[in-house]
Formats: C-alpha cells, sequence, structure tokens
C-alpha cells in the first residue's frame, strides 16, 4: 500500500516539475491567472507543503526552512518567487524536500501518529497525510498543467505520455471552438 500511495506522489511531483521546465525564466515566473500564479510558485509552494507535512506534522527535521513556519512572512510567500531566485535552486529545494520526504515516509508504518498544528492540533496517520499530500500536489499539477497550456500550449500528463488525443494545432483549435458554440447555444 505505501508503494502505491508513493507512486502516486511521485508522479505528481514529476508532472509539476516538468511542467516547469523547457521554459524561458520569464514564462516559468509569470502569472497567467488573476492570483498571481505561476509554474515555479507551484514548485516552490509545494517545497513547503513536503516540509510541513513530512516534517514536523511528525516530529522530523527536514534539513532545510520553511517559509510556512517564519514569523515575519508574507501572505503567498511561499507562492511567490523572486527575480533573484534561480529556478535551478528552486527545483533543488524541492527535490531535496522530496526526498527528506521519501525518507520519513520510508522510516515510518502507515499508522504511525503525528499531529497537524495548523489543523488545530489535529491528530493523524502517515496514511492519512500522505493521502492529503498527493491530493495537494495533484491539485497544484492540474493547475501547472493549464498554466503551462496558456504559456505555449503543451498539454498533457507527462512529457512523454501526454494521455491526450495526439492531434495538430488545427484540430484542436476546431475542437475549441465547437466547444464554444455548445456553450453559446446552451445560454440562448
Amino acid at each position: 500500500m505505501k508503494d502505491i500511495l508513493r507512486g502516486y506522489l511521485q508522479t505528481a511531483r514529476d508532472v509539476v516539475v516538468w511542467k516547469a521546465n523547457d521554459l524561458s525564466e520569464y514564462d516559468a515566473r509569470r502569472p497567467l491567472v488573476p492570483s498571481g500564479t505561476s509554474l515555479l510558485g507551484i514548485v516552490k509552494h509545494l517545497t513547503f507543503v513536503e516540509l510541513g507535512y513530512f516534517g514536523p506534522v511528525f516530529g522530523r527535521p527536514m534539513g532545510q526552512p520553511n517559509l510556512w513556519f517564519e514569523d515575519e512572512t508574507e501572505d503567498n510567500a511561499d507562492l511567490y518567487v523572486r527575480a533573484d531566485e534561480a529556478r535551478e535552486v528552486i527545483i533543488g529545494n524541492y527535490r531535496k524536500a522530496c526526498a527528506t520526504s521519501n525518507a520519513t515516509i520510508e522510516t515510518l508504518d502507515l499508522d504511525a501518529a503525528g499531529c497537524v498544528p495548523w489543523w488545530g492540533d489535529q491528530p493523524v496517520t502517515l496514511h492519512q497525510v500522505l493521502v492529503h499530500v498527493i491530493a495537494e500536489t495533484f491539485r497544484h499539477a492540474g493547475h501547472a498543467d493549464l498554466v503551462r497550456e496558456l504559456v505555449d500550449g503543451s498539454i498533457g500528463y507527462a512529457e512523454n505520455d501526454s494521455n491526450v488525443p495526439e492531434h495538430d494545432g488545427e484540430w484542436w483549435r476546431a475542437y475549441r471552438d465547437r466547444v464554444e458554440r455548445e456553450a453559446s447555444q446552451a445560454v440562448r
């Protein structure tokens, strides 16, 4: 069971990193939705998700700082990428956080007890936290998928496995136009 859960988590992690790669610095950082979401911002946020849920929740050190626990952090600091933050460092910190999280997952049993302070000190198990972080990571992988599509049209599940029909740009434009026509007709 643990291997299955860890596999799903790793798949979501890989999607997020893939979506932030092979773009210009500007495209990896720019906000394309009103909330200011950017691809590198998602990676940075998920770093602190990993550090938070697989570290202090189970009394384990994570080996790097977590903005969630700094006293003078501004709102959304974990989603905001400054110009002086290198993409390689952001992605590298995420990979380090994931490796450290993997050590927690490997070391503890699924029924290992923890406590989530920001949930009102709610007692949890590693199993519950794994499911929560899988859901959180896939949620943000979906955001990353949409943001990446807005940047350069790339869609799909993975770089070498798109999981969407293979069609050219003309087919996709026609499909989108068809969806738009149906939406417009539904409100008449």
